[in-house]
């Protein structure tokens, strides 16, 4: 038991050469947690060409943390972890999370993920917004948007595009 008079530890020292936000990360990056991370990296650079940029194992294995970048952005990974209360889409039954990915050609990386292993939610077509775009789960659980622009639009005339069986 910690006494009354016990000081807590400070906090490290951050260096001169730190940057809050290191090079290559953006102030928003998915965090996914997957029963599997090490397939989860694997299965990520066959659909998405996902480059590991690091790997963290446990002393049991398992991923403590893993990082990728999947075009300009990263993607943190961690195994499931009862201990600890994390747990991935298929031990929670569902996702509420779609990560999206703006790419320059929709159709050949949506072809790609789905010979990769992902199973189509969505299939990959035009839409009102100015999108070619489609969802696919990964065999974790996730779930991911794939699209590219082709138009350009005003939000008044996407509105006025809103198909009526959206509404209902």
């Amino acid at each position: 038991m910690k006494s009354a008079t016990a000081k807590p530890k400070a906090p490290a020292k951050k260096t001169a050469a730190a940057k809050p936000v290191p090079d290559g990360m953006h102030t928003v990056s998915p965090h996914l947690v997957c029963d599997g991370a090490a397939d989860a990296v694997e299965f990520y650079k066959k659909a998405f060409g996902a480059v590991e940029l690091m790997r963290l194992p446990a002393p049991n294995g398992k991923l403590m943390h893993a990082s990728v970048c999947i075009g300009d952005s990263r993607v943190m990974l961690v195994d499931e972890n009862p201990q600890w209360k994390i747990f991935g889409p298929k031990t929670l039954k569902g996702t509420p999370v779609t990560i999206h990915l703006q790419v320059e050609d929709a159709d050949a990386l949506f072809e790609r993920a789905v010979a990769a292993g992902a199973q189509v939610i969505m299939p990959l077509e035009d839409m009102f917004w100015g999108d070619r775009y489609g969802i696919v789960a990964d065999p974790f659980g996730h779930h991911w948007s794939i699209a590219t622009h082709q138009r350009d639009l005003t939000p008044e005339q996407i509105q006025a595009a809103v198909p009526e069986q959206m509404c209902q």
